[in-house]
């Protein structure tokens, strides 16, 4: 069986440390808690399960914090957590199943991360992260802000979802972008992927037109993963939405089909786009793709879950109900309480439909 480190950085994360490491204690063999300043009482509720305490003096950049973390593990394999992750019961049991059946030959253990839920605990928003790899083997962290272990060797995808549960939304902080300005200010160097991440930062802090400055200089890089590109296409057509600029928020939209096969997110952001403008028959087409598509599942793209269900089949609903099409409408309807019965949405159409038919 092979064992495991689990290696974290924490900053006053008293309300949400404990459920995290009460989920995974018995999953691994050592608990290494790396603090970076905290004020309460985080590195008490820490020295409940481990003694592996240690100080690292934060300075803007995760990467270096989390590779000293990996620096203090000692076991076979290196895992990181944040403070606010958490193993369900159901990922726990699978995480000892794999523990003690993976080969050791395995470089780098993929595991989904979950960061979005529904009102019914639903997950609605999905991508693989590098969660576990072996040590002494020369990973590392890259990137001061969004860091990411580069996978290299034999790597297994596992199908144990860690679930990223806040206990409480602040609201999009600065920290992150102030960071990335930091590193503008300083003339460091972007790589393309710390392009593409400042300029998502922009977008969701509604600095637009800096917004698409960055990411159309990240899309214009010839070295861009094409994840990133794939979905910076997205996050560049937020920006000229929030600038009025229609037309090149479409032609944003389309670009994504430079890269591969038109993926669920930007087919119903394609739908979207003509059902706002009352353009329902091109909205129909869109979103039937969407409902087809394809996940791009185990290539690291951030998926939302419902754009390959849910959210195409309720929005035919609407498109086709106002062509005229009533019962193509209510088909679709019922397709999307297949997918979320309690959805008020669909419950709101199914009453509409039920009149209509009396």
């Amino acid at each position: 069986m092979i064992t495991i480190s689990l290696c974290m950085i924490v900053k006053n994360e008293e309300k949400v440390l404990a459920r995290c490491l009460e989920s995974v204690k018995d999953l691994v063999d050592e608990i290494i808690i790396v603090d970076t300043g905290s004020s309460d009482q985080t590195k008490e509720t820490a020295g409940r399960y481990t003694d592996r305490i240690y100080e690292f003096p934060w300075e803007n950049d995760f990467a270096a914090a989390r590779n000293y973390a990996f620096e203090k593990g000692e076991k076979e394999y290196l895992m990181w957590l944040d403070a606010d992750d958490v193993l369900s019961s159901e990922s726990q049991k699978k995480f000892r199943e794999m523990k003690k059946n993976l080969s050791s030959e395995v470089d780098v253990i993929m595991m989904p991360y979950d960061t979005a839920f529904d009102a019914s605990g639903r997950t609605i928003f999905r991508y693989d992260r590098e969660r576990i790899v072996k040590n002494h083997k020369g990973f590392r962290f890259m990137g001061r802000v969004h860091e990411v272990i580069p996978p290299k060797g034999k790597i297994y995808f596992s199908d144990i979802p860690v679930e990223h549960r806040k206990i409480a939304e602040g609201g999009a902080g600065d920290r992150n972008l102030n960071i990335y300005r930091e590193m503008e200010e300083k003339g460091e160097f972007f790589e393309s992927r710390a392009l593409y991440y400042y300029g998502r930062e922009l977008m969701i802090h509604g600095q637009y037109e800096k917004g698409a400055d960055i990411l159309s200089r990240f899309l214009s890089r010839p070295d861009g993963w094409i994840e990133n590109r794939i979905d910076a296409t997205r996050q560049l057509a937020v920006c000229f939405y929030g600038m009025g600029e229609e037309d090149k928020a479409l032609e944003a939209l389309l670009k994504a089909l430079e890269y591969d096969v038109p993926r669920g997110e930007t087919c119903c952001d394609l739908g979207r786009h003509f059902m706002d403008r009352e353009q329902y028959t091109q909205a129909v087409f869109w979103y039937e793709q969407a409902l087809h598509a394809k996940k791009a599942s185990h290539s690291g793209a951030f998926i939302s879950e419902d754009c390959y269900g849910f959210l195409p089949a309720i929005s035919l609903c609407v498109c086709y109900d106002r062509i005229g099409d009533k019962k193509r409408a209510e088909a679709y309807n019922d397709l999307a309480g297949n997918f979320k019965p309690e959805s008020p949405y669909y419950l709101q159409n199914k009453r509409y439909f039920q009149n209509k038919n009396t």
